[in-house]
């Protein structure tokens, strides 16, 4: 009896090990996505703060292949890093649009379950990430022209989840050979 639990025991701290190694590996990955962005030049120059979001290829991979509570670390972390790196007004943007756009993907993911693609979930992922941090800075900026700039990051919410999904599909391969899926 004392065996057969002392195994139970240790199968769960491994899976616990193995969750926690999982969920730094994909904290880094993020972490090198978003410095690899940002040595791009702006995609759009006239439109300030319109990013691809590579970072959250890992969010998303962690909410589809593994499970909410470390798509959440992972976003939260995310949030961290952007603080140390680029302060704490961009950190909270990163906080609130990936925690809403967490939460809308988590909730779509149930009421569909496997009706629902990568691709869609990818889109509306970005688009309230967008709008989660529309809603942030509107509390930073009162003014209510801010919500103007709202047609513009729908469009490209569209276009970053559309770019997103597809680089997901793209290096899902890779990160299989690593035993990720």
């Amino acid at each position: 009896m004392d065996k057969k639990i002392n195994e139970d025991l240790a199968t769960r701290n491994l899976k616990k090990t193995q969750r926690l190694v999982l969920t730094g590996l994909l904290f880094a990955i993020a972490m090198v996505l978003s410095v690899v962005e940002s040595s791009f030049p702006p995609i759009m120059a006239a439109v300030p703060g319109v990013k691809m979001g590579l970072s959250n290829i890992a969010v998303m991979y962690a909410l589809f292949f593994l499970n909410k509570r470390q798509a959440y670390t992972i976003a939260i972390l995310k949030a961290g890093f952007v603080f140390l790196t680029r302060g704490a007004a961009s950190s909270l943007l990163s906080l609130c649009g990936g925690l809403l756009s967490l939460t809308i993907m988590a909730i779509l993911m149930i009421v569909f379950k496997k009706r629902i693609s990568y691709l869609i979930l990818s889109i509306f992922g970005a688009v309230f990430h967008n709008i989660g941090q529309l809603i942030a800075i509107s509390f930073i900026f009162t003014s209510v022209y801010i919500w103007a700039y709202l047609p513009v990051l729908l469009f490209s919410g569209i276009l970053a989840g559309i770019a997103t999904s597809i680089l997901l599909r793209f290096i899902l391969p890779a990160l299989q050979r690593v035993g990720l899926k």
